[in-house]
């Protein structure tokens, strides 16, 4: 897929795929780091499980997409959301939603219900949720479902007929190839939905590589580069129920937008009974900042991923540390 894209930008810039080409050498050369072991784990329902990232006070549970694994919260101890929240006067509890064949029955809806519901229960008090992409989706679904201190969504699709037209046509087209092999499979493959982010924005998928191998190889930049590339193009495949309803009814029927979710039996709404806080990356093609749900919302300057590992990061942590410090 990805030389397929090359061979496209070629066709108008020679060089630039050249220079991708030789930074896709590079990344194939480069040396991988051993992955640090996972943290301890405080509760565990089915094979998801809640990891502690350490800190003390009251607790916040960070929820990921179910799309790519969790450690994009914790890359590196430079970027680490999880360790800048557990900074905050929070003790930091990352969600690991674990292996989809453990799952296999469940859609979105039902992760938050069967999985994020009970785990947050275990706790014992109402925590404050940070959602990140669909996690954020959940998170919200989830506090329509028990008490919550307050929720923060981080690039979080709610209103999904307000993605562009191209983008509903691209991922349709998508499903229309391979829902009949994800419903053989019990799951839709990650490497198909991450061949549809590649395809919002095929030229900067290509220019990354090209600036990837201009990069001093021992770099803390390449490193990082890798370290992303690696999460991205890895991750547990999306259970089938959940790629249906995923695809068919939220962007295909703007279900959560339009207050037709059902979470745990009910519609959920976003309006929920608990402070918010949504932020929107502003460069944002795969959660575009209008599809935001409602409530207060600050638009942060960066990308889907910069927001988190990017430069910006430190402005996602100021306005998280104003909204999560908790009242003396």
């Amino acid at each position: 897929m990805f030389l397929e894209l090359v061979r496209q930008v070629s066709a108008r810039d020679a060089k630039l795929a050249a220079d991708a080409l030789g930074g896709l050498r590079a990344y194939e050369r480069a040396p991988r780091r051993d992955r640090p072991a996972p943290k301890p784990e405080v509760a565990r329902e089915r094979g998801a499980a809640l990891r502690d990232h350490g800190g003390e006070g009251p607790p916040a549970v960070l929820v990921p997409s179910l799309i790519n694994p969790p450690r994009i919260l914790d890359l590196d101890e430079q970027v680490s959301l999880t360790a800048a929240i557990a900074g905050m006067g929070r003790r930091a509890l990352l969600l690991d939603w674990g292996k989809a064949e453990d799952r296999s029955g469940l859609t979105v809806g039902g992760h938050a219900e069967q999985l994020l519901q009970p785990l947050l229960r275990s706790i014992g008090e109402p925590v404050a949720l940070v959602g990140y992409c669909l996690g954020g989706t959940m998170a919200i679904g989830a506090a329509n479902l028990l008490p919550v201190e307050r929720v923060a969504t981080l690039a979080a699709p709610w209103n999904f007929e307000r993605y562009p037209d191209a983008s509903h046509r691209a991922l349709q087209d998508m499903w229309r190839h391979s829902k009949d092999a994800a419903k053989a499979l019990g799951a839709l493959p990650m490497e198909v939905l991450q061949a549809a982010f590649w395809s919002l924005d095929p030229e900067r998928t290509v220019r990354k590589f090209a600036e990837f191998g201009a990069l001093d190889p021992g770099s803390a930049e390449a490193r990082r580069f890798i370290e992303l590339e690696e999460w991205a193009n890895e991750g547990e495949p999306l259970p089938y129920p959940a790629a249906c309803e995923l695809i068919d009814e939220l962007f295909g029927q703007n279900a959560s937008g339009a207050g037709q979710w059902r979470v745990g039996g009910a519609a959920v709404t976003d309006e929920i009974d608990a402070p918010t806080l949504h932020l929107t990356a502003e460069r944002d093609l795969i959660a575009p900042p209008a599809t935001v749900a409602a409530g207060e919302v600050a638009a942060i300057a960066s990308g889907h991923v910069g927001m988190i590992v990017g430069s910006a990061r430190a402005e996602l942590h100021r306005r998280l540390k104003t909204f999560l410090t908790p009242c003396r």
